[in-house]
Order: C-alpha cells, then sequence, then structure tokens
C-alpha cells in the first residue's frame, strides 16, 4: 500500500478525526446501553407485571430460558455490537487510517452497520439514539469524503 499524497495531509488528518467522533458515539451509546441493561431502571418495563410475566415465560422453542433472560441478553449482545464497532474504527481510524479508507470492503460494512442501526432506530428505538447515529453516520459520510479528497 503506498502511502496517501502528502498534499492531503489534512483532508487525511480530518477524515481520521471524524471517524473516531463517529466511531466514539457507537462505543458510547453501547457503553450507556450496557450500563443501562445491568444496573438501572432504564431498560425495565414501567408495568412491574410485565417483567413477572416475561420473568415466568418460556420462549416456545425451548423451556431453558425466559422471555425476561432474553430481553436482557438481547440487550447485553445489542450493546455489544456496538462496543465493538466503537472500538474497531475509533482503532483502525488512529492507527491503521490508510488500511481503513482504502479499504472498500471496510468502508461498505460499517456504512451498512450505521445505515441498519438508523432503521433500527427508527422503527424500534426512540430519539435520542436515533440522534446520535445520525450524528455518527454524518461524520462516517464526511469522514469517507474528505479521504478521497
Amino acid at each position: 500500500m503506498q502511502p496517501l499524497n502528502p498534499q492531503n495531509t489534512e483532508s487525511i488528518l480530518a477524515a481520521r478525526i471524524l471517524m473516531v467522533l463517529c466511531a466514539s458515539v457507537v462505543l458510547m451509546l453501547g457503553v450507556l446501553h450496557l450500563v443501562s441493561t445491568f444496573w438501572g431502571p432504564s431498560l425495565t418495563p414501567r408495568d412491574p407485571a410485565l417483567q413477572i410475566s416475561m420473568s415466568q415465560s418460556s420462549l416456545i422453542m425451548t423451556n431453558e430460558t425466559t422471555m425476561w433472560r432474553c430481553w436482557v441478553g438481547f440487550n447485553a449482545s445489542h450493546s455489544m455490537g456496538l462496543i465493538l464497532f466503537g472500538l474497531i474504527f475509533g482503532y483502525l481510524a488512529l492507527v491503521h487510517g490508510q488500511l481503513l479508507f482504502r479499504s472498500p470492503f471496510l468502508l461498505v460494512v460499517g456504512l451498512a452497520m450505521l445505515g441498519g442501526l438508523i432503521v433500527l432506530c427508527k422503527v424500534y428505538f426512540f430519539s435520542w439514539p436515533l440522534t446520535g447515529i445520525n450524528i455518527s453516520l454524518a461524520c462516517y459520510v464526511v469522514s469517507i469524503a474528505l479521504s478521497r479528497m
């Protein structure tokens, strides 16, 4: 891989900073979600009877777990995916910028992940995760554009 054009160093630096910002937003959302999953009432139903019902209901596919345990597990794994995205893309932007910005595969995967998160946020979640992911996606797209200048 040949070095990037020295005339583009300012654009590349800005691209890397924006990619780190993109990754940081997703990482922060993932950490906040993981903390909320295991501590505090944020991800518990307002109706205590619903949590009791979920704790007593198993899935059709197995009696080995309950809907409540699945709820907690799905939230935790969702958080881990956000954290993984943030750590990998942040690391690549900081340490291996050329690899990241010259890899169509990595750039498309990142774009697909953020695009998928936008859809999930619009359909299933609420406004502040959507705002965070929109900010992250904007940083991502501008970062890629700057890396191409």
